[in-house]
């Protein structure tokens, strides 16, 4: 794990300090397969014990609550490393060649490694955890606030909360929290159906447009508004299972009225390659209008059931 903490401290002068490696290994940690074997077994025991009872109705508060522990591990950890870094950066600002001197940047070194790699370990237990939610509930896994961003290579279903993703391009740093590839916008509200047939052909309407536009954008961002109901869920829910960072943008609930409008700036800002609208409110026909007059392609969802307007693209 130390590779990517020493390449954050690059341009530094750390007057001849050599970082070396981590004072611990992989093996110091769960292995992946022990974390998959052990929440899998975990979670279909404590699952087992609510069905058919009184408590079933409340398996899914209780789900989101057990992914969320790792989460929440894991968010403690990256605050040891930002306290850490930020003592670093303390020291190499004061920095007298002195051999205390060095001794303690090397503690603060050797502190800062030791956290990016138990957050990335509880990163990973989360996504473990998260699959098994996704697998359990059917939608897809993320936090009361903020972000689930994976700092690990290997973790590619992270879900970017538009507010963290806008700190860190302004700030230039978070590399997790500034997810890489070609964005695309999702966009459509609750809908009602007459029937489970017509909500299972809308969703498989939302699944399959998806896949297409995925074919041709292989590096795809998913770019949608959160929302845990309705449309928004069941386009998390795809990017969860094929592995598709997810940005957020949720409303600013203080604009008022002006908070969709404003939603639709800050997605329509981020020069998507795509725009892909299911059927919603006036709002969302706003966003389709100024994203054809950016000469942005609109992927029309907008009739019955999900499919193409009568009336075309």
């Amino acid at each position: 794990m130390y590779d990517s903490f020493t390449h954050q401290l690059a341009g530094l002068d750390l007057s001849g300090l050599t970082i070396a490696p981590a004072p611990f290994t992989p093996a110091d940690f769960p292995s992946d397969e022990a974390i998959e074997q052990t929440f899998a077994g975990v979670w279909s025991d404590l699952f087992a014990l609510f069905a058919g009872t009184a408590l079933e109705a409340d398996a899914e508060d209780v789900a989101w609550g057990f992914v969320n522990l790792f989460h929440r591990a894991a968010a403690r950890k990256s605050a040891e490393l930002d306290r850490a870094a930020d003592e670093i950066r303390a020291l190499v600002a004061s920095a007298d060649g002195s051999e205390v001197y060095s001794s303690n940047l090397e503690e603060q070194v050797e502190r800062a490694q030791a956290a990016e790699a138990s957050m990335a370990s509880f990163e990973q237990m989360r996504e473990v955890a998260a699959a098994l939610y996704l697998h359990e509930i059917g939608s897809s896994w993320k936090p009361m606030s903020g972000s689930r961003p994976s700092h690990a290579a290997h973790l590619t279903s992270a879900v970017i909360d538009a507010r963290d993703f806008l700190r860190a391009r302004a700030e230039r740093r978070a590399k997790a929290h500034t997810p890489e590839g070609t964005p695309v916008v999702f966009a459509g509200g609750r809908t009602s159906f007459a029937s489970n047939e017509d909500a299972k052909a809308f969703a498989d309407n939302v699944w399959a447009t998806l896949d297409r536009v995925h074919a041709n954008v292989p590096d795809m961002v998913l770019v949608h508004g959160g929302d845990g109901k309705g449309a928004d869920r069941l386009a998390a829910s795809w990017a969860e299972r094929r592995g598709i960072q997810q940005l957020t943008f949720a409303l600013d609930r203080r604009l008022g009225a002006r908070a969709g409008f404003k939603r639709n700036e800050q997605m329509l800002a981020l020069s998507p390659r795509y725009v892909i609208a299911f059927p919603g409110s006036g709002v969302l026909e706003r966003l389709v209008i100024e994203a054809k007059a950016r000469r942005i392609t609109v992927v029309d969802r907008r009739g019955p059931r999900g499919t193409v307007p009568v009336s075309g693209r």
